[in-house]
């Protein structure tokens, strides 16, 4: 008997997250799901310069490999590169740049099975599967989607028509109860864009749970989409 092929998922990191930091903070994950997924890290386009550092310093992209580089997807002021999830954006700026890059992505690092987003890279899945739904070709739609502390984005960029439609695709939304970043309330208003989206819930805070309890949770729902 083949062999099962395990999933492909192309995981989008959060701000001020790095490409190692962000795969460190998927390693329970990826041990969890292995033999049955791949994840695929990928960090936002931007370099964030202001982002402290592991001890909390300022980082010195000078000496900084670019792999340990904090990025971010976009920025919410024209002029300082910070963003807030919470509060309406004067300006999405750097979006553009960011759907070319997972656009790129998708192309040259596919097929993938499912996206999963954390935090703003939650919000950019999410926002990336509904122009697939709305018919840009970019962006064909994955078979599912998981997403970690996730929002609908804020801002004129976001297009919120799109938003406003359900997105019709198979969907575990992950967050936790004392979330001080995004709010549980949040990710719930992101679900309800999903019609049966499913969702996992943890006592804890900004972070991606992979406790055994989540792990079961995470194999039940990828296992429906097992070749």
């Amino acid at each position: 008997m083949a062999a099962q092929r395990p999933l492909r998922v192309l995981c989008l990191a959060g701000f001020r997250q790095s490409e190692r930091g962000f795969r460190e903070k998927t390693g329970a994950l990826r041990k969890a799901l292995r033999g049955r997924a791949e994840l695929v890290c990928l960090s936002g386009p931007h370099p964030v310069p202001d982002a402290p550092g592991p001890e909390g310093a300022r980082s010195d992209f000078g000496s900084c490999p670019p792999e340990q580089q904090p990025r971010g997807w976009w920025f919410s002021e024209q002029e300082a590169d910070v963003f807030s999830a919470l509060e309406e954006p004067a300006v999405c700026r750097g979006l553009e740049e960011s759907l070319g890059m997972v656009a790129q992505a998708l192309n040259r690092l596919g097929p993938f099975d499912g996206l999963l987003g954390f935090s703003q890279g939650a919000a950019l899945a999410a926002f990336v599967c509904a122009l697939g739904q709305a018919g840009d070709p970019r962006f064909p739609l994955p078979r599912f989607i998981i997403l970690v502390s996730g929002f609908c984005p804020r801002g004129l960029g976001f297009k919120e028509s799109i938003l406003q439609r359900p997105l019709s695709l198979p969907s575990l939304h992950v967050f936790g109860d004392t979330d001080k970043v995004i709010p549980s309330q949040e990710s719930m208003q992101l679900a309800s864009r999903f019609p049966g989206a499913i969702t996992l819930t943890h006592s804890g805070g900004h972070f991606i749970p992979a406790a055994a309890s989540q792990r079961q949770a995470y194999l039940k729902f990828l296992d429906q989409f097992a070749e």
